[in-house]
Protein backbone atom coordinates (compact mmCIF):
# COMPACT_ATOMS: atom_id res chain seq x y z
CA UNK A 1 0.00 0.00 0.00
CA UNK A 2 1.17 3.52 -0.64
CA UNK A 3 2.11 5.38 2.22
CA UNK A 4 0.82 9.28 2.68
CA UNK A 5 4.08 10.71 1.74
CA UNK A 6 3.88 9.17 -1.25
CA UNK A 7 0.35 10.45 -2.25
CA UNK A 8 1.33 14.07 -1.14
CA UNK A 9 4.60 13.63 -3.38
CA UNK A 10 2.51 12.44 -5.78
CA UNK A 11 -0.31 15.22 -5.98
CA UNK A 12 2.56 17.67 -5.72
CA UNK A 13 3.45 16.19 -9.22
CA UNK A 14 0.18 16.82 -10.93
CA UNK A 15 0.01 19.09 -13.45
CA UNK A 16 -2.73 21.86 -12.74
CA UNK A 17 -5.40 20.52 -14.67
CA UNK A 18 -5.05 17.13 -13.19
CA UNK A 19 -4.66 19.16 -9.81
CA UNK A 20 -7.88 20.74 -10.15
CA UNK A 21 -9.60 17.26 -11.33
CA UNK A 22 -8.46 15.77 -8.34
CA UNK A 23 -9.82 18.44 -6.25
CA UNK A 24 -13.16 17.80 -7.92
CA UNK A 25 -13.49 14.27 -7.27
CA UNK A 26 -12.51 14.62 -3.71
CA UNK A 27 -14.89 17.37 -3.29
CA UNK A 28 -17.85 15.02 -4.83
CA UNK A 29 -17.04 12.31 -3.01
CA UNK A 30 -16.62 13.84 0.63
CA UNK A 31 -20.42 15.50 -0.22
CA UNK A 32 -21.45 12.21 -1.34
CA UNK A 33 -20.55 10.74 1.73
CA UNK A 34 -21.78 13.19 3.85
CA UNK A 35 -25.01 12.88 2.42
CA UNK A 36 -25.30 9.31 2.49
CA UNK A 37 -24.08 9.63 6.70
CA UNK A 38 -26.98 12.31 6.95
CA UNK A 39 -29.40 10.48 5.52
CA UNK A 40 -28.75 7.42 7.86
CA UNK A 41 -28.21 9.86 10.95
CA UNK A 42 -32.06 11.01 9.43
CA UNK A 43 -33.38 7.75 9.11
CA UNK A 44 -32.41 6.70 12.26
CA UNK A 45 -33.95 9.32 14.33
CA UNK A 46 -30.37 10.83 15.63
CA UNK A 47 -31.48 14.25 14.00
CA UNK A 48 -35.24 14.15 15.62
CA UNK A 49 -33.62 16.76 18.22
CA UNK A 50 -33.39 19.39 15.90
CA UNK A 51 -37.30 19.42 14.91
CA UNK A 52 -37.78 19.16 18.00
CA UNK A 53 -35.86 21.90 19.17
CA UNK A 54 -37.27 23.93 16.11
CA UNK A 55 -40.56 23.73 16.90
CA UNK A 56 -40.07 24.31 20.75
CA UNK A 57 -38.56 27.85 19.67
CA UNK A 58 -41.14 28.18 17.26
CA UNK A 59 -43.75 27.66 19.94
CA UNK A 60 -42.23 30.34 22.30
CA UNK A 61 -41.72 32.87 18.91
CA UNK A 62 -37.93 32.64 19.01
CA UNK A 63 -37.70 32.10 15.59
CA UNK A 64 -36.10 34.88 13.50
CA UNK A 65 -36.34 35.54 10.13
CA UNK A 66 -32.99 35.03 7.74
Amino acid sequence: MTNIQEIKSAIGALPHPEYIKLLGWIHNKDWSEWDAQFEVDAQSGKLDFLAKEALEEKKNKKLRKL
